[in-house]
């Protein structure tokens, strides 16, 4: 079965904007968005050969070092569709961006088959 790298992308202001609101109004955004998320990996769980998981910081290497960095990738999770349109409706309105301030989920396929 074709597999597929999900990432979910959250732009910086929007993570800063969630924390921003009071304690109180993000621990019931989490609380909500928590239940929906969970009920949503349990309903898809045989697309999903590796639940990855959510990233923090970047650390960035390149020919000139070390350093920190910025992007959009707040998580990931692999998986498994018969194509990336059927993988890609496994996120339609996905609580990453109906509850939380996710900006989106980009649907790569893998190129190269899994190490055995």
């Amino acid at each position: 079965m074709p597999r597929f790298l999900a990432v979910y992308t959250m732009k910086p202001e929007d993570v800063a904007r969630f924390r921003s609101l009071p304690k109180q109004e993000q621990d019931a955004i989490d609380t909500v968005g928590f239940k929906q998320w969970t009920d949503w990996e349990a309903r898809n769980a045989a697309s999903f050969p590796d639940r990855g998981g959510m990233v923090g910081k970047t650390t960035r290497v390149t020919k000139d070092g070390i350093a920190g960095a910025v992007n959009p990738f707040c998580g990931y999770i692999v998986v498994e569709a018969e194509t990336i349109e059927a993988a890609a409706r496994l996120f339609e309105n996905h609580p990453h961006f109906t509850v939380f301030p996710g900006d989106g989920v980009d649907i790569m396929p893998f190129v190269t088959e899994p190490a055995s």
